[in-house]
């Protein structure tokens, strides 16, 4: 299954909408403007809140926490690195290897790829395409990549 982010251009905050390979909305994300770092809430079609990505504050380095249907799932946090961006993750016993600075990257559980996350080119905004093997981890995938791209932004 395939799942398509597309950053709204005209926003005051971080809002995407996410959609499957139909074009039907499955999700959207929504930052809070005022708050200390990253706060993003994941809502489903309906409107129900289903994750949230929360940036922990007084780390050197960027660190988020993932909660999913309101339990916390893991953390990533960006390393210090040379030229490339390296994260430390800790979700759902996933790791992550790729070009997270050219988001071209994948998941693995154990030894198998599980998630293929890449980004589109010429696109008016961002637009990030997340491949999925099985679909139970379709939400838990999108956390990843919402979490991984927070990260990349901050400073």
């Amino acid at each position: 299954m395939r799942l398509l982010i597309k950053q709204r251009v005209f926003s005051w905050s971080d809002t995407y909408d996410i959609y499957d390979e139909n074009e039907n909305i499955r999700y959207f994300v929504k930052a809070e403007v005022f708050a200390l770092g990253h706060q993003l809430h994941v809502y489903d079609a309906w409107n129900n809140e289903v994750g949230r990505i929360s940036q922990e504050l007084l780390t050197f380095l960027p660190a988020f926490e993932i909660e999913v249907n309101g339990v916390k799932q893991g953390t990533i946090q960006k390393k210090f690195s040379f030229l490339t961006p390296k994260y430390e993750i800790d979700f759902n016993g996933w790791r992550v290897e790729g070009d997270f600075l050219g988001w071209d990257y994948d998941v693995y559980s154990q030894c198998c790829p599980i998630i293929h996350i890449t980004k589109e080119v010429l696109h008016w905004g961002d637009t990030y395409v997340i491949d999925i093997a099985n679909p139970e981890d379709e939400l838990m995938g999108l956390m990843l990549a919402i979490a991984i791209d927070a990260a990349n932004c901050t400073n």
